[in-house]
């Protein structure tokens, strides 16, 4: 079975349930988005939201996914940089527990964190603090590194590091490797549209986008995003929300239906969704098989609070999968 090694900010996720949504604007987080923000900021955030309380989880797009393959049974790695500290070592043993190898590159400088606001409809807003994360450089790209993966999968996210992220995909596919990407945030795919067009257009064979992000990307619907995704690509993924995902390879065309699920959180619901969709190309599965695979994964992702669930919870997964 092939191997998929992913590449991302190594982040902390700090989740808060917040009561009201005037929390946001009083913090200037627009609901939804993910905002990047300097250490004395993330600290200031914790500090106002401390009364709330919060749950402490190892995140960051790329690794949420790494951790849901490891769980599907695919071997996963996650490259990435932290710093010497209790984030970094919480970091490493999370990912090394969830069965993901951690390919750690160390710095000086405080590993990322991430305060996770999610309002009562489950939507979730980011103020993310790279720290440590952000200063994997170009120079820490080697070859060996790639040794041994199949699947190089890229989070959106490190378009803010185009120099190091540029040649980390081109040093995978002259590897061979399938290079795949999630665009992340839809105000990423904004702030960096031509940088993403350019990865898409030369190297990139599988693209996941949610509805907001294939339309920054392209300036169309749903549908027609993805077909002007799958033109530049091998796969073309574009989910809707409560309304499913299109699927597009060549001239093949999947619809996914919607699952219905008891929203709490949607933290990592795209994330899953790809694990459980990756998971499914490796083993073989046709693309409406690795949609629904997607689907199961992500209606489960977003009826806890944070982007892991226990071993009950992954049971239950794998029971639904096995009913396909």
């Amino acid at each position: 079975m092939k191997k998929i090694l992913g590449i991302g900010s190594a982040l902390v996720d700090i989740l808060t349930q917040i009561p009201d949504e005037q929390i946001l604007k009083e913090l200037n987080l627009p609901k939804g988005s993910m905002t990047y923000v300097d250490a004395k900021t993330s600290v200031e955030i914790g500090k106002k939201l401390a009364y709330l309380g919060n749950q402490m989880a190892s995140g960051g797009s790329a690794a949420n996914t790494m951790s849901g393959l490891a769980q599907l049974d695919v071997e996963a790695g996650f490259l990435s940089k932290i710093g010497k500290d209790e984030i970094g070592r919480f970091f490493e043993k999370q990912m090394t527990e969830s069965h993901v190898k951690p390919l750690m590159l160390k710095s000086e400088t405080p590993s990322g964190r991430v305060q996770a606001l999610v309002t009562a409809d489950g939507e979730r807003t980011f103020a993310t603090c790279l720290g440590a994360a952000a200063e994997m450089c170009a120079d820490d790209i080697k070859p060996e590194l790639f040794d041994g993966w199949d699947i190089f999968y890229v989070e959106g996210y490190l378009v803010a590091n185009p120099t190091m992220l540029k040649k980390a995909i081109e040093t995978a596919k002259a590897q061979g490797m399938t290079i795949a990407i999630d665009l992340a945030s839809y105000n990423v795919v904004e702030e960096s549209h031509d940088f993403l067009l350019d990865l898409v257009n030369n190297y990139v064979d599988i693209v996941f986008a949610n509805e907001k992000e294939a339309f920054a990307f392209t300036g169309m619907e749903p549908k027609a995003a993805m077909n002007y995704i799958a033109e530049r690509c091998d796969i073309a993924v574009v989910k809707i929300g409560s309304k499913g995902a299109l699927v597009q390879r060549g001239n093949e065309i999947v619809t996914v239906p919607p699952m219905q699920a008891d929203v709490v959180d949607t933290t990592g619901a795209g994330d899953m969704w790809a694990a459980g969709f990756l998971a499914g190309l490796v083993k073989g599965k046709d693309l409406q098989t690795c949609g629904m695979m997607g689907a199961i994964v992500a209606k489960n992702i977003i009826e806890v609070v944070g982007a892991k669930m226990d071993s009950a919870r992954w049971e239950k997964i794998h029971a639904s999968i096995a009913n396909l």
